[in-house]
This record gives structure tokens, sequence and C-alpha cells, in this order.
């Protein structure tokens, strides 16, 4: 996250194991910086705050995936539903599409 971009996602391609081949995980962690004041050390610091983790879960190798649940309003219309899920699978899956990350 910048200075000027309080908001951030964070994504982790996590590799298939041994047992499960085809199988891909992105681990995808949404948040929002705040700036802190510490009273007692008289520093500014930042925070990650609004956090939520969300695993995305792919068993033909990245072609399609799927989020088990989402408790979180992600695109800000103000419900859970659909469209928050396939926002998410679709980061996922362009994330997962990336060579070199």
């Amino acid at each position: 996250m910048s200075f000027f971009n309080q908001r951030g996602i964070f994504l982790q391609l996590l590799s298939p194991s041994i047992v499960a081949p085809q199988e891909a995980q992105v681990s995808m962690q949404l948040a929002r910086k705040e700036l802190v004041w510490d009273a007692e050390n008289q520093v500014q610091t930042e925070t990650l705050v609004d956090s939520i983790f969300v695993t995305a879960v792919s068993s033909d190798a990245g072609k399609t995936f799927s989020i088990r649940t989402l408790n979180k309003d992600v695109d800000g219309d103000g419900d859970i539903d659909a469209d928050d899920k396939a926002k998410l699978l679709a980061l996922a899956k362009a994330y997962a599409s990336i060579v070199n990350p």
C-alpha cells in the first residue's frame, strides 16, 4: 500500500502438494491501512484494519476456482452476494495465471 492509497490486496499463490498436483490455492488478504498514534513510543505507526482473509481453491490447475464461505461485503454495495464472490474468483484466476508475480 502506498501513502496515497489506503486500501490493499495481498495475494499469495500456494504451491500444489504431492497428494494433489493439480490443486492451486490463492490466499487473499484485503485490508485498509490506518495511521495510529503510539503514545508510549511517541511515534505514528501504520496498522491494517478491516482485514479479511479468503482462500480460493482450484482442482484443475487454476482454470476454475471456488470459495467456500464469504462473510464480508467486498464490493461495497451493502450486501454479501454472488457478485462479491465473482470478483474474488476473477482476482484469484487472474493472479494464478501470472507466470512471474
